[in-house]
């Protein structure tokens, strides 16, 4: 199946990094492939990334999360946008943690640049900033805090609530994108 649709959650992968803050888009993802999701995640490594097919509606997706960890997100995703020769501008979605976002704020832009967002700017590096991406508020680190350690920090079980609670509006708002009212 060629996707239409272009899904990307960036994360860092493996245990340590679970529940962390940086991997608010690997959430994200994650609750896109229990609604959207058909069949087991698959590891890919010609792109660096596990993917898993799925449709929303009736439109062929994949759902990625890289496995080059944050900083080289854009290597995967270059790779995926080549073999299925997507076009960023209309078929791809990034999914990324932000700072600069109240914890559980969900923005969604068609363009822009990457922020402090090492792994956003990746890809920006690597495709320019003509792609559509939804940002995911985790806060602003407290300002005693390194803002890698903060990032990479797990969250409490209250910000966890929070978060999911953001999270969980992200199927219907890629339904309204996919649909063209956004």
């Amino acid at each position: 199946m060629k996707p239409q649709l272009l899904l990307v959650g960036l994360g860092n992968p493996g245990a340590s990094y679970e529940r962390t803050r940086h991997n608010a888009g690997f959430l994200a993802i994650d609750r896109l492939s229990k609604e959207c999701g058909e069949g087991e995640w698959k590891p890919a490594q010609k792109f660096s990334a596990e993917i898993q097919e799925g449709r929303i509606i009736t439109i062929p997706i994949l759902l990625v999360k890289p496995q080059t960890y944050m900083n080289l997100s854009g290597d995967a995703v270059t790779k995926l946008i080549r073999f299925y020769k997507i076009d960023p501008a209309t078929q791809l979605v990034v999914f990324s943690d932000d700072i600069d976002l109240p914890l559980g704020t969900i923005r969604f832009r068609t363009k822009g640049g990457p922020g402090t967002h090492n792994g956003m700017k990746s890809i920006v590096d690597a495709l320019g900033e003509g792609f559509p991406r939804l940002r995911i508020g985790i806060g602003p680190q407290p300002k005693d805090r390194d803002l890698a350690a903060w990032v990479l920090s797990k969250m409490s079980a209250e910000e966890s609530k929070t978060l999911r609670g953001a999270i969980d509006q992200i199927p219907e708002l890629v339904r309204t994108f996919v649909l063209g009212e956004a």
